[in-house]
Formats: structure tokens, C-alpha cells, sequence
């Protein structure tokens, strides 16, 4: 499996990456053993009069979803945050582990 990759809004693909536009049509490509690449954003859909705030969430949230369903490349303009949304869903889903393991002892 490919590793995952977060690139900048206008970075190009490379070869052999093909581009999803919906989550059935990422579940369709990740199956076919394709190299999945997805732009959050756009996933989120954007909406007149939603705060940035709330763009950023909706942003996070399609990534995490993406990453769940193996999507492996995410092109964004808020590389720092959706590659920790990213990097916790791997985790989350046993396919990467945590960065921090702590016992709950007290």
C-alpha cells in the first residue's frame, strides 16, 4: 500500500494516480488497487455563509473519511491539520500506530 502523501491545492499528480470525486467513487478505485488522490475540500462541498471555522471542520472531517475509505494522497491548503486528521485515522483504524501510547493508571 502506498504511503500517504499530503500535497499543496495546485501540485500535480504523478503517473498511475487517479483522482476520486465521491466517496463511491473512491471505495470503486481503492478496490481496483488504484493510488487514490482526493481534495477534502471539494469532498465538503463548499457553502454560501459557512464560517471558516466551519470549512475547516467540514475540511477535516471529508479527509478523515477518505483516509478510512484508502485514500491515500490529499491535496489541500491545510497540509499541517488534515495530515494529523489523517494520521489519527490510520491509527484509529489499526492500519499505522499511534504516535503516543500511554496506560491509563492512575
Amino acid at each position: 500500500m502506498a504511503a500517504l502523501m499530503v500535497i499543496g491545492p495546485d501540485d500535480g499528480g504523478e503517473a498511475g494516480w487517479v483522482e476520486a470525486r465521491s466517496v463511491a467513487e473512491i471505495e470503486r478505485l481503492v478496490r481496483a488497487g488504484h493510488t487514490v488522490v482526493v481534495t477534502p475540500g471539494e469532498l465538503a462541498g463548499a457553502q454560501d455563509g459557512r464560517s471558516p471555522d466551519d470549512e475547516e471542520a467540514a475540511e477535516l472531517a471529508a479527509a478523515s473519511v477518505c483516509a478510512w475509505l484508502g485514500a491515500r494522497v490529499f491535496r489541500t491548503s491545510r497540509p499541517g491539520q488534515v495530515r494529523l486528521a489523517v494520521e489519527m485515522t490510520e491509527s484509529l483504524a489499526g492500519r499505522r500506530p499511534p504516535a503516543l501510547a500511554r496506560r491509563g493508571l492512575a
